[in-house]
């Protein structure tokens, strides 16, 4: 049985030449769907969550198609890929809500290291203690998400010799965020964080991943990834979310899967030694993704980040083949072999400059949805 899925889409508008222009205050006045980031040159729109990948196509591509409408009549504008601000514009905090509290202290303690764009995946999982081995699980696989989806290697008009600048630079907050061992263990850290001032709300949790739900940290009904970089792609985040579907469905039908049960490394402090790991790889990732040199938990020993995707590829084929997702798991063979968007456009810059390529990933993006659009969602293209 498929699990419901639904995504957060943040995304950057802004010039066909690439630079980035903030409206996120106008859109979400006139577009549905849409909500507002701290500042405005990122928009965010969140998916409805659907069982069935097919419907989860749609529901990506419709409010892109809106949003390009809206720009359109603005001026010549866009949706911008990538994210980090590629070519400039980092200098400057662009307030989307000047009157609110919240991003007053967005502004002055993050500055622009909080100006990204990313796809946060929501899988749905109900029963709180197999929710929390799924998180256990995915926070320490998370590198290997990031790996596949790195898309940040320009900004401020810079290489930076990061595949994913934003997760280099993201601020992860609080700054130590354990294995939760169970769901009480999860309410009373929330709770302590909250206490401390830690953390302002239930939400300023910022890390790899994090159970989600409509009462956090009580009610949760959902695994939220949030250490991905925005894929344009949408048959390639389709693909990313079958492969953390997949499993996940894996660890339903194996519990002891658990890093905590299945780890071999020492009873000792188990958890604090994979923890250690997991924030070792995540920055690996963040700055050579697919080619990373990685420590997987299971055994301690290095192992590059494309061949353990290929391993877990394998692992987990079986369990998308029985679900009837298969075909939308395959495209993961295709960004082993061609590489992420990160790694495609830093081969580009080494005879392009970086504005003719983010001109070309933006015209390509476009030129991407609206075939896709018109074969798939016939009456949004119309």
């Amino acid at each position: 049985m498929l699990l419901s899925k639904g995504f957060e889409v943040e995304m950057y508008t802004g010039t066909p030449a690439g630079e980035v222009v903030g409206f996120s205050d106008k859109i979400v006045a006139a577009l549905e769907g849409f909500v507002r980031e701290p500042d405005k040159r990122n928009v965010e729109y969140t998916t409805a969550p659907f069982c069935r990948y097919e419907h989860l196509l749609c529901e990506l591509l419709k409010p892109r198609v809106r949003l390009r409408a809206y720009l359109k009549t603005l001026g010549d504008y866009t949706i911008i890929p990538g994210s980090t601000l590629p070519l400039g514009g980092a200098d400057t905090f662009h307030r989307s809500d000047v009157q609110n509290p919240y991003h007053d202290y967005i502004e002055k303690t993050y500055g622009t290291d909080v100006v990204t764009a990313s796809i946060h995946i929501n899988v749905g999982m109900s029963e709180p203690e197999a929710l929390m081995r799924a998180c256990r699980l995915v926070r320490v696989e998370a590198p290997l998400y990031l790996a596949l989806t790195a898309s940040s290697p320009f900004f401020d008009g810079h290489i930076t010799g990061f595949h994913s600048t934003r997760w280099h630079l993201f601020p992860q907050t609080p700054a130590h965020v354990p294995l939760f061992e169970s769901h009480l263990h999860h309410i009373r850290w929330v709770e302590e964080q909250l206490a401390a001032g830690k953390m302002q709300s239930v939400r300023h949790l910022w890390s790899s991943v994090r159970p989600n739900g409509d009462r956090r940290p009580y009610n949760l009904n959902r695994l939220e990834l949030r250490i991905c970089d925005l894929v344009t792609d949408p048959l390639h985040l389709l693909a990313v979310t079958a492969l953390l579907e997949s499993r996940m469905q894996q660890l339903l039908a194996h519990p002891a899967l658990d890093p905590l049960e299945s780890s071999q490394l020492s009873a000792h402090n188990r958890s604090e030694a994979l923890l250690a790991i997991a924030v070792q790889n995540e920055q690996a990732a963040a700055k050579d993704s697919l080619d990373a040199q990685l420590i997987h938990w299971q055994t301690g020993k290095p192992i590059v980040a494309r061949d353990w995707i290929r391993q877990i590829y394998q692992e987990v084929q079986p369990f998308a083949q029985q679900a009837g997702i298969g075909c939308f798991l395959t495209p993961i063979k295709q960004i082993l072999r061609d590489g992420n968007q990160a790694q495609r456009w830093l081969i580009q810059a080494e005879n392009n400059s970086l504005p003719a390529v983010m001109q070309g990933a933006i015209a390509q993006m476009q030129q991407q949805e609206s075939l896709l659009a018109q074969d798939i969602c016939q009456p949004v293209a119309a």
